[in-house]
C-alpha cells in the first residue's frame, strides 16, 4: 500500500470533493480517482458513497481514515526524529499530558530545553492517562506526564516534586463557597462531578470511606475544563485536583481543599529501552536534570 496514495484518499475524506482534493494536490481529477479506484481495488472494498453534492466514507472508509491518520502521523514522526543532530537539533517531540498542576513543571523543563534546541517543536497532546498511555505503546506519543494511581511497568519514570491537591469547584455565589475547606458531610447530598478514571476514583472511595455508596454521581469527566463548564451551569460541583481549573476567572468559579486533606503525586515517563532521536534523548536528559534523578 503506497502511504502517497493514503495521503490522497485523507485530502478526499477532508475536502469531500474529488475536484478540490485534486486541485489541492495538484493532480488531475481523473488521475486521483484511478488512484483511489486502485486502493478500493486492492482492499476490496468500497471507500466511498459518490451520490449528491459531496462524497461521503463507507464504514470501511471510516476505518481505513483512522488507520491512515495513524500510519501518517508514524511516518512524518520517523521523518522528523531523522533529522535531528547533535549538531542541529531539529524536529518535533510529542508530550501527552492531562490538566494538572505539574504541567506547569513541564513547562520550566520545556523553557530550559528550548532554550538550548530552539528549532525543535513541542506538541501538546492533552488526554486522559489511559489515552497517552495506548498512544505512547504505538510510538506516537514520546514523553508523558501522568497523575497517579498509575502503571508504569514497561516505563522509566521520575516522580515530580510537589502534589496536586483535591478539590471541590463550585460557582463563586455558592454558599460553600464562602468556606474554607470542604468536608465529606459536606458532599452528601450534593450533584457530584466525578473523574472517570476507575483508579482515581478508587481513591476517592478510600477518602470517602463508607459514605462513598451515598454520593450522588450526576456526572463524570475525563478531562476537567468541560466539567467546569458543567458547574458554571449549575449542574454540580466538580470533585478534582486544582489542576487547569485554578485558572478560571474567580468572580465564576472557586475551588476549595478538601479537608482531611488528599494529595495525589505526578510521574513524567517514557518507554523503557528503546532507542530515541537525539532531540528525545537530551529532553530526557532536561527531565532528569532538573529532577536530580530521583524517582
Amino acid at each position: 500500500m503506497d502511504l502517497r496514495v493514503l495521503r490522497y484518499f485523507l485530502t478526499v475524506a477532508k475536502e469531500q470533493s474529488f475536484t478540490k482534493a485534486a486541485e489541492q494536490l495538484n493532480l488531475t481529477q481523473p488521475t486521483l480517482s484511478r488512484q483511489l479506484a486502485a486502493l478500493e481495488e486492492e482492499l476490496g472494498a468500497k471507500l466511498f458513497d459518490r451520490g449528491g453534492r459531496s462524497i461521503t466514507l463507507t464504514g470501511e472508509g471510516v476505518l481505513l481514515k483512522r488507520r491512515a491518520l495513524e500510519i501518517v502521523e508514524m511516518e512524518d514522526k520517523i521523518l522528523s526524529e531523522f533529522k535531528g543532530s547533535e549538531e542541529f537539533m531539529e524536529g518535533t517531540i510529542t508530550i501527552g499530558c492531562g490538566e494538572f498542576m505539574a504541567v506547569e513543571t513541564l513547562a520550566e523543563i520545556c523553557r530550559s530545553y528550548r532554550e538550548k534546541y530552539p528549532r525543535v517543536q513541542i506538541a501538546l497532546h492533552t488526554g486522559t492517562a489511559d489515552a497517552v498511555s495506548e498512544l505512547m505503546g504505538k510510538g506516537l506519543i514520546d514523553i508523558g506526564l501522568f497523575l497517579e494511581p498509575v502503571s508504569t511497568e514497561g516505563m522509566d519514570y521520575i516522580r515530580l516534586q510537589g502534589s496536586d491537591h483535591w478539590v471541590l469547584t463550585m460557582r463563586a455565589d455558592d454558599p460553600l463557597a464562602a468556606k474554607e475547606y470542604i468536608t465529606k458531610e459536606d458532599l452528601i447530598g450534593l450533584p457530584l462531578i466525578l473523574p472517570e478514571r476507575h483508579t482515581v476514583q478508587s481513591e476517592l472511595a478510600n477518602w470517602f470511606g463508607k459514605d462513598f455508596s451515598r454520593l450522588q454521581v450526576a456526572f463524570t469527566s475525563n478531562l476537567g475544563t468541560n466539567a467546569g463548564v458543567m458547574v458554571l451551569h449549575g449542574l454540580g460541583y466538580q470533585v478534582s485536583i486544582e489542576g487547569a481549573e485554578r485558572y478560571w476567572e474567580k468572580d465564576k468559579l472557586v475551588q476549595r481543599r478538601l479537608t482531611p486533606e488528599v494529595e495525589t503525586s505526578t510521574v513524567i515517563a517514557w518507554r523503557r529501552n528503546i532507542p530515541y532521536s537525539p532531540m528525545v534523548s537530551r529532553f530526557i536528559e532536561e527531565i532528569q536534570a532538573y529532577s536530580g534523578g530521583e524517582r
